[in-house]
């Protein structure tokens, strides 16, 4: 600890700057160097922590309930990547004329079967509601799932044997494909 005309006689000798680093501090924190480098030092130090940063942002996928199975399959897709890459996904249903006097049930149902075709696993962050123009849930990653662009994800099929060893009160949790619900008349 030196005083501050020993401080300034020492950063005089060795033709250094003293800087002031912390001045609320009791007593006051100065260092001696460049200061140019200092500035340098500090800026680098603010461009790292802003690259390691993540913004989330809330990504938005609109669909209408006459909405094409290759639309519907594009648009999972692409609120699969966006999940995995840590953001929020809003789905949208957009109702445009007739389609805001369907019945309700109707209308969560063709947004449950947009849900059900997204090939990655997710956790409902806000639930189903009415919007002014449709409906919306908004979703987030659950755990670390990801999703690889270009790669078609298989279902795992239990067998029989695993079957009978899951308990009945478990509910069973499994995401059919667009050709499972063309073929069980969903769709």
């Amino acid at each position: 600890m030196l005083s501050l005309e020993d401080a300034r006689k020492a950063a005089d000798e060795a033709s250094l700057d003293l800087i002031e680093i912390s001045p609320n501090a009791n007593p006051p924190v100065a260092k001696i160097m460049d200061f140019g480098q200092f500035r340098y030092e500090t800026k680098r130090k603010k461009s790292e922590v802003k690259a390691k940063s993540h913004v989330t942002e809330t990504k938005s996928v609109q669909v209408k309930v006459i909405t094409g199975d290759h639309d519907q399959q594009l648009k999972a897709k692409r609120a699969a990547e966006w999940l995995s890459e840590g953001h929020r996904v809003k789905a949208d249903l957009f109702l445009s004329g007739r389609y805001k006097y369907m019945d309700e049930a109707f209308l969560k149902s063709r947004l449950q079967r947009f849900l059900q075709i997204i090939p990655i696993e997710y956790k409902i962050a806000d639930p189903i509601k009415k919007s002014p123009k449709g409906y919306t849930v908004t979703l987030e990653r659950d755990g670390k799932a990801k999703y690889v662009k270009g790669v078609e994800l298989e279902e795992v099929k239990p067998t029989k044997k695993e079957d009978n060893d899951k308990s009945p009160d478990e509910p069973k949790v499994k995401k059919k494909s667009l050709d499972e619900l063309i073929e069980g008349g969903l769709i």
